[in-house]
């Protein structure tokens, strides 16, 4: 903890290192009070600096020096010098050794960064800067080094002990103990370091790699969960074989190995060879993990293996380019998901998501670019910017370049840099030179803040068969940035004419066609195209698959929208033609409301959904896609000023206009596919997903009826059914009811038969906290008290605050400000224990701005109590006081 003002550090300030360590030798003697660690760097000069030896200056956080050597000569307290975050001293020679060992207390490890233990596991996490936690180092993503970990421990406790690479040697020691030595054969950085010991059980299987080689795969749990591993088994293979065929990558250790973990601030870390993960990434199976919790598995096991070459192979020079690695891996497993499920779907879902919170952020105190070029503490910028934007970033590139460009840019870019660190710029050079492009004024994604928009206009000419589509683009200012320059918008688009049909598409100027659909890139403030040869006045499908992360404006009225609902060649624009008729009909609601209006809704929504309905032959996860109204948070984030109490009043009145609208076929289509789910056992595959998903809509618009028909079904799919994602919705919309006894019935039942399962109280805990109705903060409090909730499980926090302040909008934004008061309190006591998961819960204050004039002063206020509550972190310092600024 710091009490003096954090120091920011520019990515300007960029120096490559003084010294590099060719080979790095670690032993842990673990023990239950303590942990000893004793370290060999092997060093030596960097060339690329020139002449001349500076001090070396290693990083180290909470160390005990024990003992230091440097060339086997012993050295005294006069021979170095010893501040709480560095160790430096003075060598002799371009190259040396440097020998230490320290005593460190990964049972007291709070903050979960370094060594640290998860119940009776010790584990690590090291990215970013945690390795400093655990002896000193040069601990930077551009110093390389080759591993040789050995790890001794008590045998009864810990007979499994695992690191990096492949295992060499291993064998007993005195006092029961025993060790195992690991040789990592690839130069890594210290942020990629990985260890676990514990007594831990092992699903194996082997993958064949396209050269024949057979690779041993493990998944290490704690024995009470061995028979929840099978999901992301399959997974992994699955993510191997795709890498293989999609980007030509073969695995290159002998053994990829992955440990589930229950204690752990992010979701899954792709160390070399040993993954460490989020229990809440491994775990899946029926009766304990919802249809989105097995997507969520296959997704995350797929980008932590994508890792090991986008990340791990070819890691990034320094933080500032953690997009170069996260960016790139995030479009990786989302291209994987929609593989392996619906392709609209995932797309759909990944745009949603999009919208509502890296839009958001954009919006905000912590807007920056995918490449900041300055920074507080680097756990901050683990962002949806550096990301989800940061995948859209890579999306653009694949879209202007095509399969095969992209995929010859991707192989250069590997083959070229494979084993260094490397820069964001070195990867647009790659993509460059292997198509022989230009991406100067593309790489503004990188360095430009904010959510560009892009205002489209349209001109028919009836006697020339011409049609004009003029662009305008602009980003409104963000944080340090006023000016923004034009970005490359690659839009891609269609024509339909009044039959519905897809028009063929050729430009003014061209000599070819360029079909029915085409990508157009616009580089320019303002920018049109011509159409010639249109025999009709078109209607345009503009920026299909979202194909750059911009805000659209073209000023289709309802019917049009409608009209590409039911036509729309491309899946995901009817889906958003249909996101743009509920805005277009909620705003209404939401104006009738705050003028005091009788509400009605536009019966035009009600039959685009009954169409849906009616249409047996449409893909059901598309259907539920469909049916889902926009969410209050993304109302939120298109509001000028955001009326909280509006947003909410008029989307339940939609919702509830909808439902005894369309009663009947809303319960047809449940019955239906619940009648399928009753008689047949649960897969987690892409069609069962879709029949379930418009299931579980369909009785969460029922449920608001109060029908006792509804009520009836509704427990029976509670207590029949063999999966926890038909469990759950019966138990959220029960929860969301006025049906008390049932109710409290159904929570109680849940609690005491999942009591042990940790993953599925999580579940629990955030239906609850998400309930808006009233009395939302009274809930989340007592359930504070549950004994199978605690502050210092980051998992738990998630489950229940996380999920208060993040969806529960309406309880959350209270007029008294008791919400934002809970918010700050919760803050300022995680910061005593572990800052990253205390800054990552502050995002919903950091938008105050958003809010009317009485939230914003409560919301600032709470900001400025925790600015002024005692030493804060650099992680809580550097959101605060941003968000203040």
């Amino acid at each position: 903890m710091r009490t003096e003002q954090p120091k920011m550090i520019y990515l300007k300030d960029y120096q490559a290192p003084d010294y590099l360590i060719d080979e790095t030798h670690l032993t842990f003697e673990l023990f239950e009070d303590h942990t000893l660690v004793h370290a060999q760097l092997v060093m030596r000069r960097n060339p690329a600096r020139g002449a001349g030896l500076p001090p070396l200056v290693l990083d180290g956080q909470e160390l005990e020096l024990l003992s230091l050597s440097l060339d086997g000569k012993t050295l005294e307290e006069g021979d170095y010098q010893l501040s709480d975050s560095h160790l430096s001293l003075q060598p002799a020679g371009d190259s040396f050794v440097i020998d230490s060992s320290v005593r460190i207390h990964p049972e007291s490890n709070t903050a979960l960064e370094g060594l640290y233990k998860s119940g009776s596991m010790f584990c690590t996490q090291c990215e970013a800067e945690g390795f400093r936690k655990i002896t000193y180092y040069l601990d930077r993503p551009d110093v390389m080094s080759k591993f040789t970990t050995t790890v001794s421990a008590e045998q009864h406790k810990y007979p499994v002990l695992l690191s990096n690479g492949n295992p060499i040697a291993s064998g007993p020691e005195d006092g029961g103990r025993h060790w195992a030595t690991w040789e990592d054969p690839f130069m890594k950085p210290a942020y990629l370091f990985a260890l676990v010991a514990g007594d831990l059980w092992a699903i194996e299987d082997t993958f064949e790699t396209m050269s024949q080689r057979e690779v041993a795969l493990r998944i290490y749990v704690e024995p009470e969960n061995i028979d929840k591993c099978q999901h992301a088994m399959d997974s992994l293979k699955k993510s191997m074989r795709w890498d293989e065929e999609v980007y030509g990558r073969e695995y290159d250790l002998d053994i990829f190995m992955i440990v589930a973990v229950n204690d752990f601030n992010m979701g899954a870390m792709e160390n070399k060879g040993l993954n460490i993960f989020n229990s809440s990434c491994v775990l899946a199976k029926a009766d304990t993990a919802t249809d989105a919790a097995h997507q969520r598995v296959e997704g995350v096991v797929a980008h932590e293996y994508f890792h090991n070459w986008s990340g791990n192979r070819v890691t990034c020079r320094d933080w500032f380019q953690l997009s170069l690695k996260e960016g790139f891996t995030v479009y990786r497993d989302a291209e994987f998901s929609a593989d392996m499920n619906s392709r609209t779907v995932k797309r759909i879902e990944d745009v949603a998501y999009l919208r509502t919170h890296q839009f958001a952020e954009d919006a905000g105190p912590m807007a920056h670019a995918v490449r900041p070029d300055s920074f507080i503490e680097i756990s901050n910028f683990y962002t949806l910017t550096v990301y989800e934007k940061g995948s859209e970033v890579v999306r653009m590139l694949h879209t202007l370049l095509g399969n095969e460009g992209f995929r010859k840019g991707s192989d250069l870019y590997f083959e070229r840099h494979d084993g260094q660190a490397v820069t964001c710029d070195d990867f647009i050079k790659a993509m460059e030179d292997a198509n022989g492009a230009d991406f100067t004024q593309f790489k503004r994604w990188y360095s430009q803040a904010g959510t560009p928009r892009l205002q489209v206009s349209e001109a028919y000419d009836a006697a020339a068969k011409t049609y004009t589509l003029t662009f305008r683009q602009s980003c409104p200012p963000t944080p340090g940035q006023t000016e923004k320059l034009p970005f490359v918008i690659p839009v891609e688009l269609g024509l339909l004419g009044a039959q519905g049909q897809a028009l063929t598409l050729k430009l003014a100027g061209e000599g070819a066609a360029r079909g029915e659909s085409t990508v157009i890139a616009v580089t320019e403030a303002e920018q049109s195209f011509t159409f010639v040869d249109v025999a009709e006045q078109p209607l345009p499908s503009l920026l299909r698959g979202l194909s750059a992360p911009v805000k659209l404006s073209f000023p289709y009225n309802r019917d049009q929208l409608m009209f590409l609902m039911q036509h729309d060649a491309d899946g995901f624009n009817r889906w958003e033609a249909g996101q743009q008729l509920s805005v277009q009909v909620l705003q209404e609601v939401i104006g009738q409301h705050q003028s005091g209006a009788a509400l009605a809704l536009d019966q035009r929504l009600v039959t685009a959904f009954e169409t849906l309905l009616t249409d047996d032959s449409l893909d059901q996860a598309m259907v539920a896609e469909m049916l889902s109204l926009p969410s209050e948070a993304y109302l939120t984030e298109i509001s000028e000023v955001a009326d909280v109490d509006a947003i909410h009043t008029a989307r339940e009145f939609a919702r509830n206009e909808l439902a005894t609208a369309l009663y009947a076929p809303l319960w047809r289509r449940y019955q239906q596919n619940r009648e399928v789910s009753r008689n047949s056992e649960y897969v987690a595959q892409a069609e069962h997903f879709a029949r379930r998903s418009l299931q579980n809509i369909a009785l969460s618009y029922l449920m608001l009826t109060g029908k006792p028909e509804v009520l009836a079904a509704c427990l029976e799919q509670y207590d029949a059914c063999d999966n926890m994602t038909e469990r759950l919705t019966a138990l959220a919309v029960l929860v969301n009811s006025g049906f008390e006894a049932e109710k409290a019935k159904a929570l109680a039942a849940f609690a005491e038969h999942f009591k042990d399962n940790p993953l599925v109280m999580d579940q629990w805990f955030s239906v609850q906290a998400a309930s808006a109705l009233p009395g939302g903060l009274g809930r989340v409090k007592a359930l504070m008290e549950h004994p199978a909730f605690t502050l210092k499980n980051p998992n738990k926090v998630r489950a229940l605050i996380g999920a208060f302040a993040g969806q529960n909008l309406v309880n959350f934004h209270s007029a008294d400000g008791s919400g934002y008061r809970f918010l700050a309190d919760l803050v300022i006591t995680l910061n005593g224990f572990n800052p990253q998961i205390a800054s990552r819960q502050l995002a919903p204050l950091t938008r105050w701005r958003k809010y009317d004039a009485s939230r914003q002063a409560l919301m600032k206020a709470e900001l400025e109590r925790i600015l002024a509550s005692g030493e804060l972190s650099s992680d809580v310092y550097e959101v605060v006081s941003k968000s203040l600024a």
